[in-house]
């Protein structure tokens, strides 16, 4: 990169630096002159001493990030620190390369590159990564999830521990097993599910197969009938949705092994990679099939390791014979049981056998395999018999926590994750004694558990901590109960078919006017304003257009909710019980002494979905199909999709928020005209340099004053009942999240008065551009922002008993609540 470049990266390289050991070459000057590696401390371990080198914390060192390139390239390391701890350092790369070596393996990375680049000759080498025994126990300790992409499914992800970065993964199934199967499901659980970037690699299947797959198994549609074309409604939703996954798909004629090997490295950011399929029987037209597959396999370990990245490929064969010639470092063998409803997979390494195994579930008419749970694995390898050792409580326990202790569930505090593991290790060895060692802390644990997600997943395992609580109490943790409830086969399975999306929280009825003298009908307000418009509202577009123009395109990531802390800062979540004796989650924020004295100062914002309401640009009637657009028309709303634009601050998080973390293929983003508006003003103030290009929109006469009237019943009623409190207060709240909520009802089944999702999006980012805005005034004016959530919710770092003047303290609309803590405290606010 060049210093521009990297100064702008400066955080996520580092973080690569420290947690992916992977070093970048930053040059400087008109003659690229000036060489320096950003790079591990392993390079330099006398960085580590942070006072024995020139250092400098994260914030200083990008502002004068130039400066700290020419000293470091002229033989004076710099030290990056994040707080007082040293994370990266900067060496002069001319030096590091005259010093050391380049690594004489042709395939192999040079140590410590960053190796997800294709292979420069004229780049600086650098000398071998040694990590201490230290360096790898404390990695071991502190890591509470497997590192790897994952399969999705909890039985297996348990057995692999997910897919090894660096390492080949053979996954071999006899033809019609449904080996390709597993290929597509860990595809699915990184792109579609993590957000991170695949390329899929499809000799055997062609794009159209895997995107039918793919829709066949998110949305429980039958394979047969998608390869027919015949999609539902939904089905072409979801379709659309995929659309921004980052998913690639390389299914070119002649692809060979080392075809992928000269593709791969391209891709940035690259999380796996999967190559579907090799195939034992000889094929003129596949490459990758019959005696040339040993010396494929051979290129795809050199791939894996040279960048760094799990490598899976899926073989037809479970032949002993072929499998040893390919040599992979993990084997995960698919074998059909005599019960057609189950197929066992064993997991095996190279040099060390069998390490695992679980049952799936085969769902082929989905195109997915399901869970059906653990497998036993005895010394060789074999299946064994069902474990006697521990209670129906400690069994029930250890099967409750798989999703989270094998990495599908993400959620629990890494102490706890490995007390669960091991007592699924002590069950499934039959070891009594670490049973027993595993008695205290799981006995803590269940007396005061952490916050866990509403979902099937989530519930199981509070219940299974609940009753090895009760038990422990009673003293019988440790003796078979019978009266204990079992697990059943499907407990905590998603059923087969279409999954019920709840996630507006809306239930049958809502959608009913309120009765009169309810203490505030605001669906019937919110009705009346929309009808009373001059503009003639198209409340409710059409189930049958729903599939196509610009509906599809229109997601929740449209809010642009900032959720961004500060860079310097540690956010921690903490278990708390509230008075009620609810047991939730609450945020703690570690503040470096460098900001000085202070306190925190909690700034709740008062109704800003409704404020959102009372000026809010909208497109009354249909989108129009407007195209790329040359500036951006004032007097027309909808949505636009744009170029990110680039925001060098690091005191604000993105004018965007969390839209920037799902841009396509290109790097763009849909967003609604609030955000439009925005970066207009902000080139128009100067802290953006351009507008960002509009490549597409879909736009309509634009109104400001369609929701006024329900802003303005809002605010009043508010100032009647808030002075109350109480139910009608409650009551008020209640109603008032329904009918907006009803703009944009997520299931097909929820009937609603609306059906506007542009809308309503545009609302929610209307409160997010107002929010954030606010809070930029106050940063301009010399306040510290920690932390900046939601719509609603601000922390800045002032002076005890002085909120920032640039918010209006009170119980109105516009107005906020503040609030101060001392350093430590946890912030009384949070998700529960």
């Amino acid at each position: 990169m060049n210093a521009t470049e990297a100064r702008n990266a400066l955080y996520a390289l580092v973080k690569r630096a420290e947690e992916d050991g992977r070093t970048t070459l930053i040059c400087k000057g008109q003659k690229r002159q000036d060489r320096v590696l950003l790079a591990p401390l392993d390079l330099l371990p006398a960085a580590r001493k942070a006072e024995v080198l020139p250092s400098h914390v994260l914030s200083a060192a990008q502002k004068d990030f130039g400066d700290l390139v020419t000293r470091a390239a002229q033989g004076q390391p710099q030290v990056l620190l994040r707080n007082t701890t040293p994370v990266a350092v900067l060496l002069p790369a001319d030096a590091v390369s005259a010093a050391h070596s380049s690594d004489p393996v042709t395939d192999a990375a040079p140590a410590g590159g960053a190796v997800n680049s294709p292979r420069n000759p004229e780049r600086a080498s650098a000398p071998r990564r040694l990590a201490t025994l230290g360096d790898a126990i404390g990695a071991v300790l502190t890591s509470g999830q497997a590192a790897g992409p994952l399969f999705g499914l909890s039985g297996l992800d348990a057995a692999t521990g997910g897919l090894p970065s660096g390492r080949l993964t053979l996954v071999a199934a006899a033809p019609n097993v449904g080996g390709s199967l597993l290929g597509l499901a860990a595809a699915r659980q990184t792109a579609l599910v993590d957000g991170r970037k695949v390329l899929y690699a499809a000799s055997g299947p062609n794009r159209a197969d895997i995107m039918r797959r793919i829709l066949a198994a998110e949305t429980g549609g039958d394979y047969p009938r998608l390869k027919q074309g015949r999609l539902t409604a939904r089905e072409q939703q979801v379709a659309q949705q995929l659309v921004q996954a980052p998913l690639l798909i390389d299914d070119g004629s002649d692809l060979t092994a080392d075809a992928i090997a000269e593709t791969a490295p391209h891709v940035k950011d690259l999380a796996l990679v999967v190559v579907d399929r090799l195939q034992a029987a000889h094929s003129a037209r596949l490459p990758l099939s019959g005696d040339r597959l040993p010396d494929a396999s051979q290129v795809l370990a050199s791939l894996a390791r040279t960048l760094h990245v799990p490598v899976l490929a899926i073989v037809d064969s479970d032949d002993p014979a072929l499998l040893g010639l390919l040599d992979a470092d993990v084997l995960v063998t698919l074998a059909p049981k005599e019960d057609s409803s189950k197929v066992q997979v064993t997991v095996a390494e190279r040099d060390f056998g069998a390490i695992g195994s679980a049952y799936l579930r085969p769902d082929l008419l989905h195109a997915r395999f399901l869970d059906a749970g653990v497998a036993p694995v005895d010394r060789a390898g074999v299946e064994g018999t069902a474990r006697s050792l521990g209670s129906a409580v400690e069994q029930e326990l250890a099967e409750a926590a798989l999703p989270y202790t094998s990495g599908a569930q993400q959620g629990l505090p890494a102490p706890l994750t490995h007390v669960l593991a091991a007592l699924r290790t002590a069950l499934t060895n039959a070891d009594p004694e670490a049973l027993a060692e595993l008695e205290p802390p799981l006995a803590e644990a269940a007396a005061a558990p952490p916050h866990l997600p509403d979902t099937a997943e989530g519930r199981r395992l509070a219940a299974a901590l609940q009753a090895y609580g009760t038990a422990a109490s009673a003293g019988t943790s440790g003796q078979p109960d019978a009266a204990a409830a079992q697990p059943t086969a499907d407990r905590g399975q998603v059923p087969d078919g279409d999954e019920e999306d709840d996630r507006d929280g809306l239930v049958p009825g809502d959608e009913e006017d309120e009765p009169e003298g309810s203490v505030f009908p605001a669906l019937r307000i919110l009705k009346d304003a929309i009808a009373r418009s001059k503009m003639h509202p198209i409340p409710v577009i059409r189930t049958e257009e729903r599939d196509n123009g610009p509906w599809p395109l229109i997601s929740e990531d449209m809010d642009g909710e900032p959720r961004w802390v500060h860079p310097d800062i540690t956010l921690t979540r903490v278990p708390h019980i509230k008075a009620n004796g609810k047991r939730v989650r609450r945020d703690q924020l570690e503040v470096p002494g460098s900001f000085g004295e202070g306190v925190l100062c909690l700034i709740d914002r008062n109704g800003s979905y409704p404020s959102a309401c009372s000026a809010v640009p909208l497109a009354p009637n249909n989108l129009l199909h407007t195209g790329p657009l040359d500036t951006f028309d004032k007097t027309q709303a909808g949505i636009y999709l744009i170029d990110i634009p680039q925001w060098n601050r690091t005191d604000m998080p993105h004018p965007l928020g969390r839209i920037i973390e799902r841009p396509d293929d290109q790097g763009r983003v849909w967003v609604t005209t609030p955000h439009i508006k925005q970066l207009e003003k902000l080139v128009r103030e100067g802290h953006l340099p351009v507008a960002p290009a509009i490549h597409d929109s879909w736009t309509g006469k634009a109104n400001e004053s369609l929701f006024k009237p329900f802003y303005e019943a809002t605010r009043k009623a508010r100032t009647e009942l808030v002075q109350a409190g109480g139910e009608p207060y409650k009551a008020y709240k209640t109603r008032l999240s329904i009918a907006l909520r009803l703009l944009w009802p997520k299931r097909e089944e929820q009937r609603s008065p609306f059906w506007r999702p542009d809308w309503r999006m545009s609302m929610v980012a209307e409160a997010s551009v107002r929010h954030w805005s606010v809070a930029f005034k106050a940063v301009q004016e010399g306040h510290t922002l920690l932390a900046l959530r939601n719509v609603d919710a601000a922390v800045f770092w002032t002076p005890d008993g002085t909120p920032p003047s640039t918010y209006r303290i009170g119980t109105g609309f516009g107005q906020v609540k503040a609030k101060f803590i001392q350093p430590g405290q946890i912030i009384p606010e949070g998700d529960d």
